[in-house]
């Protein structure tokens, strides 16, 4: 199927859309209405049904993007000068830059070839007296092998922060990320996530003094929220007892999340079955394509990337452009770390040192998978996958 426009030029079908329906619409109309549009009662709801949906008895704040959460997370841990933390290459740079926020240095540890999550295999010949803390990053929305993470991580006396900016809802060993045995997991909210608030993100703790430092850092340091001197009965007074920063979630931003997470079971069904007929369709191409979650546990489906074999006789860019010349939106989840001059040059990485990253950055591509695609949305990517292949078989 080949949807044109009049000028018979493919209709292009953009590589992620938010699923906001009309409940989203009318909260945020409503908190536009109401006068309360920064930090105040949508927040705290947002937090409390956000805490309950993930469980494990964690607490939730709210804050404006991912970045912003994981900063907080090391921050309140204690990270700073001299300190190093064990970050995956295969990531976006904001899972290393907050480590550089607080003066320590990323140590890159490369991923496992078919999974593209962080290789425990590789962190223990990372560690040393400096290293204070792990961040696993969930790729794609399936969760890291975290057992042998956590392990490493007790026996050595480091901390270990998830980076789950793509695993809402992700769960490993039955359980939901966010409730494992660590210390701070952060989601992400941005406009293409499995839940949109357009900015926004979630660090989830069971730690009191993480959650504590946490509420208190993301608004400037102040002792109590700001938002109780403008309630009924609220006291004007508070004190400034750190150097924080600018991280606060809106009410307009909360308001859309709130009826996210509703949603989140119907729009997570609706990928997972894109997901299916993407594998069924794709089985005898030669592609790669993405690691399932274990049998019992869930995969967020946030990305699906496939990896062009030697046997495709074209290259990822070929297949990109062929994609395109069809009106496919994609994308490539990522270009690794080691490549970015700032990271290569001040770390001195080497392509060689993290082949399996090197390998999939090299042929893979993302293609559209959200709950808003239709059918025909969904039979377009498979045409164009499979004639941009020809007659190549795996």
């Amino acid at each position: 199927m080949n949807a044109q426009g009049a000028d018979l030029k493919p209709v292009f079908l953009p590589f992620a859309l938010p699923d906001i329906g009309e409940a989203e619409i009318a909260e945020v109309v409503e908190c536009l209405r109401s006068g309360w549009i920064t930090t105040g009662p949508k927040t705290a709801r947002f937090e409390k049904e956000f805490a309950q949906y993930i469980g494990g008895g964690v607490e939730a704040i709210a804050v404006n993007s991912a970045t912003a959460g994981l900063h907080l997370a090391v921050e309140a841990l204690g990270i700073g000068p001299g300190d190093e933390v064990i970050v995956p290459v295969h990531t976006f740079t904001a899972t290393a830059e907050i480590v550089r926020y607080m003066g320590a240095d990323p140590v890159f540890v490369d991923v496992e070839p078919g999974t593209l999550n962080m290789d425990p295999t590789k962190i223990e010949a990372a560690l040393t007296p400096r290293t204070k803390a792990i961040i696993p990053v969930h790729y794609a929305g399936l969760a890291c092998n975290m057992a042998p993470i956590i392990e490493i991580a007790r026996r050595n006396g480091l901390k270990i922060v998830e980076d789950a900016a793509h695993a809402l809802p992700t769960t490993f060993g039955g359980a939901n990320i966010g409730t494992l045995d660590t210390d701070a997991t952060v989601f992400s909210f941005y406009a293409t996530k499995t839940l949109a608030t357009g900015e926004g993100g979630m660090l989830v703790t069971r730690n009191p003094a993480i959650a504590k430092r946490a509420k208190i850092m993301r608004l400037h340091g102040i002792s109590r929220d700001v938002f109780d001197r403008y309630r009924a009965g609220g006291a004007w007074y508070y004190e400034v007892v750190a150097p924080g920063y600018k991280y606060n979630m809106t009410d307009v931003a909360a308001a859309l999340g709130i009826h996210q997470l509703s949603r989140l079971a119907e729009m997570h069904s609706k990928r997972e079955a894109i997901a299916d007929i993407y594998r069924a369709a794709f089985g005898d191409l030669p592609l790669v394509q993405p690691s399932t979650a274990p049998s019992g546990d869930v995969h967020a489906w946030h990305l699906f990337p496939v990896r062009v074999t030697a046997a495709a006789g074209i290259s990822r860019n070929e297949l990109v452009e062929r994609l395109g010349a069809k009106g496919i939106g994609v994308s490539v989840h990522y270009v690794p770390l080691h490549m970015h001059p700032y990271w290569r040059d001040r770390y001195h990485l080497k392509a060689e040192d993290f082949p399996a990253s090197t390998a999939a950055y090299e042929s893979m591509v993302s293609l559209p998978i959200y709950s808003k695609m239709s059918r025909d949305d969904v039979d377009r990517v498979v045409s164009a996958v499979r004639d941009a292949l020809g007659e190549k078989r795996a």
